[in-house]
């Protein structure tokens, strides 16, 4: 079986190369509906844009914002050790959020497309000496080609879910291939490591979820006073991270909970922040007082809601909020997004009911007490007027999530321990 799958994966890493075409009818379709951007789109297709650094270089790969996030830390710490670092990233929401935090060491690419030419130009400039895939990303060809270059790969905060691990079961041969090419699989739950081994990696190892790990946004003082200016001591709720469909429910909830606490001012920070025109438009259909910070505004004692369409801003609206609505989570099919970083910073914290993406950690959070989840827009105003209303009942749920969050720590420390004898393994610092 493993003869065939090798054969497989030979077969489809040649099949690309010779469809290295599409690759450049796959960028130009996606620049066209602006997913991707225009002065870098080559990088998409392999051709680098900026010089590799001398010395050995560590490519970590993360393809949002979410993941680029988690794995912050582990860059920040290869750095301090005098380690070079290449991130990728597919969006620009999460190009935006690295090309924020560059500093020397740190050099930021679009990630090739995962066809046998591109990754080959990426590999032949940049030959890592290791590579570093967060989360769930498996690209057979990258993980392919990687392995023919013996440039090992981990795989960390690595998880898999279960409809993930039944598609690599429909095409074992081919899985068993790719996955025994993963040199290192540091899972977050020991299911996700259950399934990575099931599906042949070769060494695999439990180290919980970095994102306990994970810093904030730097937010300078003078933003925050602003801020505080503009709340006015008012109750403030936060919508954070909220996708196309949920503005509508955070919206109807709000009608209601005015109803009993007119003072109160939403603030909806928009995962993607080129939606805040439309989120506005929203709000002030219903007869809501909004402003944008995307143009330049500030919440004032009038406002009644406030879109925050901004990057790197949301850390200080966690820090101000009294109560958290977490995005992703009020329709299907997103998955939900990550409760640690409001938790961290003592807000209690409102979900809806799909998370599907985090029940390891949602659950941790329900058992705990640190999370309250509510089904519809009636059950969200209601949940929302009890925590403002109830200032103790408030601090206890945001004491239990922060308990959450410390007890869980020490990812990070883990993975640079497990990381470290892999880099140098490789013939690194040589072209590929």
């Amino acid at each position: 079986m493993a003869n065939l799958g090798d054969a497989l994966l030979s077969t489809w890493i040649a099949l690309t190369r010779l469809a290295s075409p599409v690759g450049g009818v796959i960028v130009g379709a996606r620049r066209r509906r602006g997913k991707e951007d225009p002065a870098r789109s080559a990088e998409r297709l392999g051709y680098s844009s900026a010089p590799r650094p001398a010395g050995s270089l560590v490519w970590v790969h993360a393809v949002s914002v979410g993941e680029a996030m988690a794995a912050m830390p582990v860059i920040d710490q290869l750095i301090a050790e005098g380690q070079g670092v290449l991130v990728t990233t597919v969006t620009t929401t999460s190009a935006a959020l690295v090309g924020h935090r560059l500093r020397p060491g740190l050099t930021h690419q679009f990630a090739p497309l995962d066809l046998a030419g591109p990754v080959d130009r990426f590999l032949a400039h940049w030959h890592p000496d290791l590579a570093i895939f967060v989360e769930s990303e498996i690209w057979p060809v990258a993980i392919g080609r990687l392995a023919d270059h013996g440039i090992p790969l981990v795989v960390a905060n690595a998880r898999l879910s279960p409809r993930s691990f039944r598609g690599w079961q429909r095409a074992a041969p081919a899985a068993r291939a790719v996955f025994r090419r993963m040199s290192l699989v540091l899972a977050q739950t020991d299911d996700d490591g259950a399934r990575f081994s099931n599906l042949g990696a070769p060494e695999v190892a439990t180290f919980g979820n970095i994102k306990f790990d994970a810093g904030l946004p730097d937010v300078g003082l003078g933003d925050l006073d602003a801020l505080k200016q503009g709340i006015h001591g008012r109750p403030m709720v936060l919508a954070a991270s909220t996708h196309p469909g949920e503005d509508e429910v955070v919206l109807t909830a709000f009608l209601k909970l005015k109803e009993a606490r007119p003072e109160t001012l939403l603030v909806i920070v928009p995962r993607h922040p080129v939606r805040g025109g439309d989120i506005a438009l929203l709000a002030e259909a219903t007869g809501l007082a909004t402003r944008r910070r995307g143009a330049g505004e500030l919440p004032d004692p009038t406002t009644d809601v406030y879109v925050a369409d901004t990057l790197g801003e949301l850390g200080a609206f966690f820090q101000l909020a009294d109560v958290v609505l977490m995005g992703g989570t009020f329709i299907d099919g997103i998955g939900g997004h990550n409760l640690i970083e409001p938790a961290r910073l003592g807000a209690a914290v409102i979900s809806g009911p799909h998370f599907a993406n985090w029940l390891d950690i949602y659950h941790a959070f329900i058992d705990a007490g640190g999370l309250k989840v509510v089904q519809s827009a009636d059950d969200l105003a209601e949940a929302t007027m009890t925590l403002i209303g109830d200032p103790a009942l408030s601090s206890a749920q945001a004491a239990a999530g922060e308990r959450v969050v410390s007890g869980s720590a020490g990812a990070v420390a883990r993975t640079i321990k497990a990381i470290t004898p892999l880099i140098g393994r490789s013939p690194g610092g040589t072209p590929c």
